[in-house]
């Protein structure tokens, strides 16, 4: 994670609501996974102990992610649409008129991408029907913005 990460205050709101999640229910249940894995007897040859005790450790990570996601995001307004932005859902046509509907998230999701992938930081500030040219790794391709919502 960047410090100041730029997020719409709807992303962070899903970021906070995926931490609560995790904190509550979802700890609970870990909890709970341990302690009857537990009852299984000798814990150095218990598959399910070891394996609960593994996704504990693996929650317990992605808390502590998301909370620093949290403390250093800066928090932006949403880009409206007449210039993309963070939160932007933006129309694009490329080559062979394919076709892409893409949000501009640093929260991962399908359908997004982030501000400082190619893709993204291609795309920032520009207008519908600016043609863009993304340096991917894989090679460069162009892209025309045909609608920002």
């Amino acid at each position: 994670m960047v410090d100041g990460e730029r997020l719409t205050a709807k992303q962070a709101a899903a970021l906070r609501d995926e931490v609560e999640h995790l904190e509550g229910p979802r700890r609970e249940e870990v909890i709970a996974a341990i302690k009857k894995a537990r009852e299984f007897g000798d814990l150095s040859e218990n598959f399910e102990y070891h394996a609960a005790k593994n996704e504990q450790g693996l929650l317990e990570a992605r808390i502590r992610t998301l909370r620093s996601r949290l403390d250093g995001a800066q928090i932006v307004e949403d880009a409206g649409s007449d210039n993309v932005g963070i939160g932007s859902v933006v129309d694009i046509e490329g080559v062979g008129d394919k076709k892409m509907t893409i949000e501009i998230s640093a929260v991962a999701g399908a359908g997004s991408v982030s501000p400082t992938s190619p893709l993204g930081s291609a795309l920032l500030g520009k207008k519908v029907g600016d043609t863009v040219d993304v340096q991917a790794p894989k090679g460069s391709w162009t892209a025309t913005i045909k609608h920002i919502h």
